[in-house]
């Protein structure tokens, strides 16, 4: 691999592909809190973390930009107070050009050389998301848009979708027989099984690649629980020439109400074993924590291959 330069060395990118497959590496996600006091114990616990030595952390951006300063600062701090590599969130709904030049004027100057661009949710009490005014209809908009504005100052990181996207996965008709990818992938939901079908997920890869051509150097995947459907993911993406490195989203459960709530949200694939895990436990909030640190070990162990 060629020699990294100096403006290299605080790229994620670059980083994950120098270590080596003999020894894996851990990655921390935090998200603004809403108070000052929240922010200095998130502070405390950074500080806490860093004794981990995690690769680097990601700091999540609020829908339409609601937590935008605070998420620059906490990147700043994170770097500056205790030399952590910060991967900055941007999302562009609701999100008008100026805004998306404020940002990234202010990462440029706070030295914030890594960026997760995405689409984002809709903000709070809208359900459907809608591109603004003079504003981006996509990731794959802001990437092109990054790479416009700031050429290759910023490494960029893109989100992916073992399953499918959300807004891809949908129920799957009384009678209709699933292919053997589609059930590896499908999901049981209250109301019954859905599906990111064959003819979508493909189209899913087709935009995957898209986002890589246009400048993306690693893929992060949302939370799941099921690794066999991970690894079938990464599999599908090496076939169809996406050899960028793709992180798994690793999110361990703390409460049983945010393991269901998350599941029905982001339509995630849960194993039968894993549900009756937590099914087993769910009075009793200790027991649930512990069940989620055995569930969180685990699937890192069976992804790092």
């Amino acid at each position: 691999m060629a020699a990294m330069t100096s403006l290299d060395v605080f790229k994620i990118p670059g980083k994950v592909c120098e270590k080596t497959s003999e020894k894996p590496f851990i990655a921390f996600e935090y998200y603004p809190p809403k108070t000052e006091t929240g922010v200095e114990n998130l502070m405390k616990r950074m500080k806490r973390m860093k004794e981990l030595g995690p690769l680097y952390v990601d700091v999540t951006w609020g829908a339409g930009g609601t937590t935008s300063d605070l998420t620059m600062d906490l990147c700043d701090r994170a770097q500056k107070e205790f030399g952590l590599v910060a991967n900055m969130h941007l999302t562009c709904t609701n999100m008008p050009r100026e805004k998306i030049d404020e940002a990234i004027r202010v990462a440029k100057e706070k030295d914030i050389k890594n960026i997760l661009a995405l689409r984002g949710d809709p903000p709070i009490g809208q359900k459907d998301w809608k591109p603004v005014e003079s504003g981006f209809s996509c990731a794959l908009d802001l990437i092109k848009y990054l790479r416009e504005k700031a050429g290759d100052f910023f490494a960029i990181t893109v989100a992916a979708y073992p399953e499918g996207h959300p807004t891809r996965i949908k129920k799957v008709e009384e009678g209709h027989a699933l292919s053997e990818t589609e059930k590896g992938r499908c999901v049981t939901l209250e109301d019954g099984v859905y599906v990111c079908s064959d003819k979508d997920f493909q189209e899913e890869l087709e935009y995957l690649k898209k986002k890589v051509d246009a400048g993306a150097g690693m893929i992060v995947t949302q939370m799941f629980y099921d690794v066999d459907c991970f690894l079938a993911f990464v599999n599908a993406c090496r076939e169809y020439g996406i050899t960028i490195p793709i992180i798994p989203g690793v999110m361990c459960v703390t409460s049983y109400g945010g393991f269901k709530r998350m599941g029905q949200l982001c339509k995630t694939r849960v194993p039968k074993d894993v549900a009756e895990m937590f099914e087993s436990v769910k009075d009793d909030p200790h027991k649930v924590k512990q069940a989620g640190i055995h569930l969180g070990l685990q699937m890192s162990k069976k992804t790092f291959r």
